[in-house]
């Protein structure tokens, strides 16, 4: 089949329980409404999801694990995400795909195949929302921080391959914010230059000029302090080659930062009418 949607999406950990989400989150809590229902009009055999929380040091780690199930206290923030239940089956066969895929191009990818290991909460968060009944395979992939953009654009496209060429049908999603100058205080706003760099970064994505956004991404990273460096975004980049039509639901902050909810449709979908 092939990619049927792509997402960008945040996690903020205010956002983990909707009902003490605050007034200024509201528009994102409603953005991931939105957004999953596109998965639920898609029905996807999988959803692929790159976290920002999971921060691997040297290797791009694929979440193979048949069954996804444990209780999260986030180590960053156990104030507000704490004892958190989470079940959701997974997609051992396709996870397994994608790791020899990464291999075969001489990535050092590495498959988790360990019922133990606890998700973090750039995994969890966004999807007690997107996948409320926990009923849709989720394959979890890190963020290797001894990969620069570039690989991790190369690694995206080398999942976009698999994902496009499987019998199945894929949401992608990636969980993390633009701007990530963070400081005290939920309630405010990245700087106004970080707000502009974050608006032209959007109107390149509004726009379906998905190549005009990786060529910005390394300096708008650096500049705006993007979160995990940019590598959740230009992994997205990397997997949405392509015909793609943006769908923007809403932005805002937290603590500095700012978060966004997108979806990408492939075009002949649009033009399907489907």
């Amino acid at each position: 089949m092939t990619i049927e949607l792509g997402m960008l999406v945040p996690h903020t950990p205010r956002m983990c329980h909707e009902d003490q989400a605050p007034e200024f989150q509201k528009e994102l809590v409603q953005g991931m409404h939105q957004a999953a229902k596109s998965i639920e009009s898609v029905k996807p055999d999988a959803v692929v999801l790159i976290s920002c929380h999971w921060a691997s040091s040297f290797y791009h780690y694929v979440d193979a694990t048949p069954e996804h199930k444990g209780v999260l206290t986030a180590f960053e923030d156990p104030k507000l995400i704490s004892n958190v239940p989470y079940h959701y089956p997974g997609d051992e066969q396709l996870a397994s795909q994608l790791v020899e895929a990464g291999q075969k191009a001489r990535l050092p990818v590495v498959k988790v195949n360990d019922p133990t290991y606890v998700w973090d909460y750039g995994t969890v968060v966004p999807l007690r929302y997107l996948i409320p009944k926990g009923d849709i395979p989720v394959i979890d992939l890190s963020v290797c921080w001894a990969a620069n953009l570039e690989e991790t654009y190369f690694w995206g496209q080398q999942i976009g391959k698999v994902l496009r060429e499987s019998n199945k049908r894929v949401v992608f999603v990636s969980s993390g914010a633009l701007s990530h100058n963070l400081v005290r205080g939920p309630e405010k706003m990245p700087t106004i230059a970080e707000q502009a760099l974050d608006q032209q970064f959007l109107q390149y994505l509004n726009s379906n000029d998905l190549q005009s956004a990786w060529k910005m991404l390394p300096q708008y990273s650096k500049a705006a302090g993007v979160e995990s460096g940019g590598r959740h975004l230009a992994m997205l980049l990397g997997v949405l080659e392509g015909s793609y039509r943006s769908h923007y639901y809403g932005y805002g902050q937290s603590s500095g930062s700012a978060n966004v909810v997108m979806t990408f449709e492939p075009q002949y979908a649009r033009e399907a009418g489907v």
